[in-house]
Parts: C-alpha cells; structure tokens; sequence
C-alpha cells in the first residue's frame, strides 16, 4: 500500500520511494528511506497536506508526495490474512508459537511489521523493453521458463507478458513489454511502454540492445535516459558482435550511459545469471556505475528545455511524478500525450505559450523540425560514444543475409520460392502426419471397442463411447498435423524468412491499399487468428490495423485443419497438398476481395510509408522450434479436455435425449414378423432388419433436441448441399472449429437399435452387423476399426442418395473456411477495434461464407 493510504494515528514500515528527482533526492535526505517506520499524525482541514512523524520530528507532505511512498502497515495484514493466527513474538520465543491470537483484535508488534517490510522489499519490479527482434522475449523466456512466442520479426508480443521467479532471496516480477524503436506516441505499443513505465513505475527497466544493431538499438535507450529512471541494458547476442570480429568496450560504456551493461545470449542463456545478480545490486544501489546523465542537445535546444523545465516545476504533484527534463524535450517534439498530461496544471496556458515559442525558435536557427533537431543529437550522442568504445570488425553478417536476399526475394525465383514453401509444408502436413495420425485413431478405436466389451449397455457406455471417445476421439487424432504445421510456421519465423515473404508481398498488399508489414498478422493468422488480431497493434495507422482484422478471419487458423483432414482424406485421395492449398489460397483471395472492396467503401485514407526491419537470417535454435511445438501441444490437448469435451457431451445429450420418441412406424413388429418369415433366408433377413435398424436411427435422431434443431435451420443450408446433421456440427464450430469434427463424430455414426428391441430378434442364432452403441470411430464391422472418414463415406439419405459427395466436401471446407470465426477472435477484434467491428465481422464473414459456398456447389453441380 502507499502512505497516502493511512488513515490518522496509523504507523507503517517503509518499503520503497517510487518518485523522481528533486522529490526523491529530498525526501531520502529527510530520512524516508527503507526500514524505517512512519506515522501519520494527521489530516489538514481540507485533507492535504498530511502531517507524518518520521525520526522523532513531524513533517508535512502533500498526498500526491504521500502517493509515491510505498509502505507495510497493520491494514496490509487484516486485508491479506484476515483472521490470521499469528506470534505472540516474545524474546523468549524462538519460533514456537505458543502464543497466538486472532489478528484482527491485536497490535501489529513492530518487529512484525519491518519483517514484513522486509519481505516485501526483496519484490523487484522489473520491466523488459527493446527493439523489435532483439531477442527481448528470448531472453524472458529463458529467464522465467514461460513459453511466450518467439519469432526473427518485429511485433511478437504485443501485449505485456508477466511472471514472477525468485533468484538469490529476492523475488522479480518481470514484465515483457511489446518491442518498439522508440517511446514516443506514433504507434500503440510505443505509448503503450511509455504508459507501462510512467504509471507501474518498474523499480528497474531491463532495456534489452541487439549487439549487432547498437546505434539504432541505443536510441531507445537515450529516450530511458531522459526519463531518469534506473535501467541496465542486457547487451543480447553478444556472440553474433564476437563472430564478426568486432571489440566493444561495454564496461566504459556503461559509464558513460551511467547505466551497467552485461553481456547475454539469451538463447542459450548464458549472462542470464550475471544479469539477475547485477539487477540486484542496482536495486540495492550498490552499483557504482549507475548515474544520471543528461544529454546534451547543444546550446539553444538546452536553453529551451531548461525554460519550460522551470514551468513544469511549479506544479510539484507532476515533477515528483515524472521527469521535468523528459516533458520538457517532449513537448519540445510536439508529443501530444506530454502535452495532454499537463493540460490540468494552474500555469498550464504560459507552459504551451513557452512551448510554442522554444519549437519557433528552434526550427528558425535549424531549418529543421525541432522532433529532427533532438533526435540528430541523440543519435550524435550515440556516435560519439560509440567512437570511443566500438572498434568495427572485419566479417558483416549482413552481408550473408545480402547474398542470401539476392536469392529468396529476387524478382525471378522471390515468389516460387515462396509458394514452394507453402506446398511443402501443406504436403508434409499430410504425409508425414498420416502415420502417427493412424497410430493414435487405432488407439481410440481400440479404447472404444473395449468400453464396448466391458461395459453392459446403458447410458454410461453410450456417453463413453459415443460422446466422450467419439468426439474427443475424433479431433484429437489431428495433434500429429497441428504439429507439424506449426513447426514450419515456427521454423520461417525463427529463421528470418517470415518478414522476407512480407517484403515479398508488399507490391501485392499495396494495391489493396495496405503494405507489407500487414502480411505478417495474416500469416500468423494461419497458426491462430487470436495473436494475429492482436499482432495488428504494430500498424501505425487504425484504419490499417481495423481493416487487417476484417482480412484474418478468412486466414485459415490451425484449429480449421482438422476439418480439412478429415475431408479431404475422405473424399480426395489424390492430390491432397494440392487440395488443401486451394483451399488456403480460396482463402487469401477472399480476404484481398474484401480488402478491396472494403478499402474502397469504408477506409479510404491515403497509404502510410512501409517502414519494417529485415532481421539478418539465424538458424533457429532446435529447443526453440521444438518448445514453440510442444506448448503448441498442450493448448491443443488443454481444448481437447475443454471446450470440445464439454461440446461433445453436450451434442451427445442433445442427440440422445428424449428417450420417448414416437416413431412413425412399429419398427420392433416390423422386426418380429420378418423374423418369423420362414420363406426368408438369414442372409436376407439380416439385409431387411439392417435397413430398418437405419430407418430407426435416422427417425430417432431427427427426432431428438439437436435434430429439431438441426431440421429448423435445414432450409438455410440445403441450398449449400448440406443435411441438418452438417448444420448442428457447423454451428457448433462457433465455438472452436475442432468442434466441428467432433460433432461429427457423434452425430454420424452407425444405426443404433435399442437392446429392449433387440431382445425380440432371434436370427437363428446370428446376430446383426450393427454394434447397439455405435461407438465414432470405432463402429465394428468384420473385426474392422472404421475412421469416421470410412463413416461420412457412407452416409446416405433416406432416398439412397449419398450425403457427402467431393463437391459436398469442397463446399463445406470452403463454408468452415470463410464463416464466423470463433468466440475468442470476435472477442480480440472487440477488444482491438470496438463492439460494432467485432458484429460487423461476424455478420460479414458468415454473409460470404454462405454466398461462395452456395457457388461452389451450385456450379460444380453443373459438372
């Protein structure tokens, strides 16, 4: 809690100072410093300023003042422990409580309070911040053992990622930030780190520097200078500036940034403990090389700074909050959200009078925008101080990369390359996830056939089998595909070629009226379309990143591949990479359609500059492919246990329920009389009894609450050569498309006939092929485990005529492909764009879903 939090009389512990400058250098010096204990005395009239008892002598602060002190106080424990037996704490003691009584009707003893205090000053905040592709989400990663997404492109994380660990007694709550080149206000992750620093208030900023980039990388950390705040740079990759032969001098420095600089891989983690320790001891500020430094940015740009720096100073509650140099250059560079801050302030007209006046004066003795003025000198800065410590080496990675560019993204082989790599890892998503994908379906087809065998019928087996092991069973045969696909998609990630396909595709997203930069959101929108709403936070322009959400939905996400699979290896046998690129590339087309269309109509603006970094090639690292997949793995089983589990039983229970059907025929007597034919041989009585245990089935299941609700939309659907079952199971992808495919697997399984029913039947001995619970995919047939591929094969209507046909399958992998995405991407684009994008988009994509589905079956019904 904070000292402005204390009511009258109450005492409590120091933990941290949390303001800057001036504030903090007075307020130390009067002895507000950890450890020690303060009281409030009491309120003034008006409630501010507050008067405190600190060392025996009284002081008065005002509460903005009072906010910035962090302390420990009885109230901590009755919010935290409430009815918390604790220590009486007696010398005599030694740990055995023998003493203990309810904490809510006692005094915090004081001895309690600072070990509390203690505690809670051993918390290090710490915030990650860095460049884009600095490897600044490695380095978390590593360090905290999370598995958040890593890739060679900037606009990986866009949104902040926390963990706490402890090391060395002390425990770090560690927040990766969204890579950005600067903290300005020109794009939302930049204000967003600002914003993050400004209010959080991190007790040390880890700036994260690429090696191999430092002057474009040490910009960054000029703007963290000028914020006076404590920092340490991780100098990341180090061993890409030794393999070039280079020489830095990263101990000088640091001395002169005043900040410390240690050395880290963090790929393979080494420098990560040495980071953690010397985070410590400027935490602790035991290390010498840590000062503020103030850059200079020559004579008449100091003179301005220093004249609305005195301005901002007389409004103590903004000064003690934030660093009166740092607003002072930032509204110097015109920043509307400085300037917005201190629009409250009494003196606020003569602060942007002064502003106005110091740009003015600037950009008449420069010629040049007083933004261009600071950041020259920053970057002057940066060069002078590199002069002295970087001796260049003889080897230029980049180079490699060059010769590697002539090749990948030349105007002759850029775009074959790219497509061929697209095949490939459509085709080996197939063919090398058919075996282990065959594996795992005889596994479940051997699980259900042994529910079958043990259990005795009724309603526990049929849940089991039919909708547990049926549709769960049923998606999670596509594990060894989502894999597969997502280790290609990692391995372009991590090895750089994903902003080269952006570079490829620039000329193409311009005449939509996006840039490249904007593929990178649709590609990762192959893997999930969630984090690819979410990447759309590294476009500058709204109208850009709003009209990119509307494109991803038609990005086919991981979680539509099973659906392709099943389809395809159902129903194309031949040809299935070349089937399933169509269907990507059905997609792509789609989403340029709209981009068009909606470009034109909705978000006419002109083009922004397409400004993006091309990442110097690296073989991505076997743990980090392999870690990308394995967590890959558990979200997907983690869905397997979820949502589709609880939707499988709940499509089960909708088709299973009510059990009183009144069929249109007795098909039981109908049974029983054909059964007592004499004239008819076994082989046709079996033949007569098999079509009426189907007539059975389909009456019951139709009849059933999901049948009912299947055969009310049926209408809608019919003209896109869909039966209701198809229709539950699309609207049931609502949720998750995998669902999909479980939905599936409950709903088209094999006839299933009553045991009261099958009590009368006496075949002479022989029984019926049909299993009486039917369970997906384990129905059995001559000792055969069939695949509810085997299974949509052979569904038929009540007219004989086939259910699923290739154009049947075309269709519907098309529908799944373009309608509604699921809940948690409406939900994204909400959250990114607002409620009326995120309808809008729902409607849409199911408006055009159905449109070219009812195309695609109503012309190649013409063939």
């Amino acid at each position: 809690m904070r000292l402005v939090d204390l009511k009258d009389n109450e005492e409590g512990i120091i933990i941290k100072i949390l303001g800057h400058g001036a504030f903090r250098k007075r307020i130390t010096e009067m002895g507000f410093v950890k450890g020690k204990k303060v009281t409030v005395i009491k309120n003034a009239p008006l409630q501010d300023p507050v008067e405190y008892k600190i060392l025996d002598y009284n002081i008065l602060l005002r509460r903005s003042e009072a906010e910035l002190i962090e302390v420990v106080a009885p109230s901590d424990f009755v919010a935290n422990n409430f009815q918390r037996k604790i220590c009486a704490y007696s010398k005599d003691c030694e740990n055995d409580c023998h003493i203990t009584e309810d904490i809510t009707q006692t005094t915090i003893p004081e001895d309690l309070l600072k070990n509390s205090a203690k505690e809670k000053s051993r918390i290090i905040n710490i915030a990650l911040v860095g460049n884009p592709n600095c490897g600044k989400t490695t380095l978390y990663n590593i360090a905290t053992g999370s598995h958040e997404k890593v890739g060679n492109y900037g606009g990986v994380t866009v949104e902040a990622r926390e963990t706490t660990i402890k090391k060395q007694s002390y425990t770090f709550k560690i927040v990766d930030l969204p890579g950005t080149y600067s903290i300005t206000e020109y794009t939302p992750e930049e204000l967003f780190v600002r914003n993050h620093i400004n209010e959080s208030r991190p007790d040390i900023v880890v700036n994260v520097v690429d090696a191999a980039n430092l002057e474009r990388n040490l910009f960054l950390t000029t703007q963290l200078i000028d914020m006076n705040i404590k920092v340490v740079i991780a100098l990341n990759m180090f061993d890409e500036l030794q393999k070039t032969g280079a020489k830095l001098d990263y101990e000088t420095l640091g001395k002169m940034l005043g900040i410390p600089i240690i050395p880290t891989v963090a790929r393979n983690g080494k420098g990560i403990e040495e980071l953690f320790a010397k985070l410590i001891e400027v935490y602790e500020d035991n290390e010498p090389t840590v000062r503020h430094i103030h850059i200079n940015y020559g004579k008449e740009v100091e003179k301005s700074i220093d004249s609305i720096k005195v301005l901002i100073k007389e409004n103590p509650d903004i000064s003690a909050k934030y660093a009166a140099r740092n607003l002072a250059i930032k509204l110097l560079e015109s920043d509307k959200t400085t300037l917005n801050l201190l629009k409250d302030s009494p003196n606020f007209p003569q602060i942007k009078q002064q502003t106005v006046s110091e740009i003015s004066a600037i950009e008449n003795e420069f010629k040049e925008k007083a933004e261009t003025v600071i950041t020259d000198a920053k970057y002057g800065f940066i060069s002078g101080a590199l002069s002295e410590t970087f001796q260049a080496g003889y080897e230029d990675n980049f180079k490699k990369t060059a010769q590697i560019d002539n090749i990948l993204t030349s105007k002759l082989l850029g775009f074959p390359i790219f497509i061929f790599f697209m095949w490939l890892m459509f085709q080996a998503t197939f063919t090398l996830g058919s075996y282990p994908q065959e594996w795992i379906g005889i596994g479940i087809g051997a699980l259900s056939n042994f529910v079958n065998d043990t259990m005795e019928y009724g309603i526990l087996r049929n849940l089991l089998a039919n909708g547990i092991i049926g549709g769960v069973g049923g998606v999670i045969v596509f594990l060894p595909n989502i894999l597969i696909l997502f280790f290609f998609i990692s391995f372009m990630e991590d090895s750089g070629y994903m902003a080269r396909a952006a570079f490829i595709m620039d000329k193409l997203m311009h005449k939509i009226g996006l840039h490249g930069k904007s593929f990178i959101p649709l590609v990762m929108g192959f893997g999930c379309t969630v984090p690819a709403v979410m990447a759309t936070r590294t476009l500058e322009n709204r109208k850009d990143r709003i009209l990119t959400m509307l494109m991803l939905p038609f990005m086919s996400c991981s979680a539509k591949l099973p659906v392709y699979v099943l389809l395809i290896s159902a129903f194309f046998p031949t040809n299935q990479g070349l089937v399933l690129v169509s269907i990507y590339l059905i997609g792509i087309l789609i989403s340029i359609l709209t981009a068009l269309f909606l470009k034109k109509y909705l978000f006419k603006e002109k083009d922004v500059p397409f400004v993006m970094e091309l990442p110097p090639y690296r073989i991505p690292t076997f743990k980090n492919t392999t870690s990308n997949m394995w967590f890959k793995a558990l979200q997907y089983l983690k869905k397997m246990g979820g949502v589709i589990l609880i939707a499988s039983i709940l499509i089960w229970a909708l088709g299973y329920f009510p059990r009183d059907v009144e069929f249109s025929r007795n098909f039981a007597q109908e049974i029983e009389l054909i059964n007592a034919n004499s004239f008819l041989t076994v082989e046709t009585k079996l033949q007569k009894i098999n079509e009426l245990e189907m007539e059975m089935q389909t009456e019951r299941q139709e009849k059933s609450y999901i049948g009912q609700m299947g055969k009310f939309i049926e209408p809608i659907i019919s003209p896109l050569g869909f039966d209701w079952k198809i229709g539950v199971s699309i609207i049931a992808g609502l949720a998750a498309k995998e669902i999909i495919v479980s939905t599936m697997g409950v709903l088209y399984s094999s006839p299933v006939i009553e045991s009261e029913s099958r009590q009368s039947i006496d075949l002479n001995n022989s029984k019926s092929h049909f299993n009486t619970d039917n369970a997906i995919p384990t129905a059995r047939n001559d000792g055969e485990v069939l695949g509810l591929a085997t299974n949509l094969q052979s569904q038929k209507h009540q007219n004989g005529e086939k259910i699923f046909s290739p154009l049947v399958a075309y269709t519907l992998m098309i529908f799944v492909l373009l309608y509604f995405p699921c809940v948690a991407t409406i939900a994204a684009i909400r959250k990114e764009a607002n409620t009326k994008w995120a309808i809008f988009a729902a409607l849409y994509t199911t408006t055009v879903a159905w449109i070219a589905a009812f195309l695609v079956f109503q012309i190649g019904g013409l063939f």
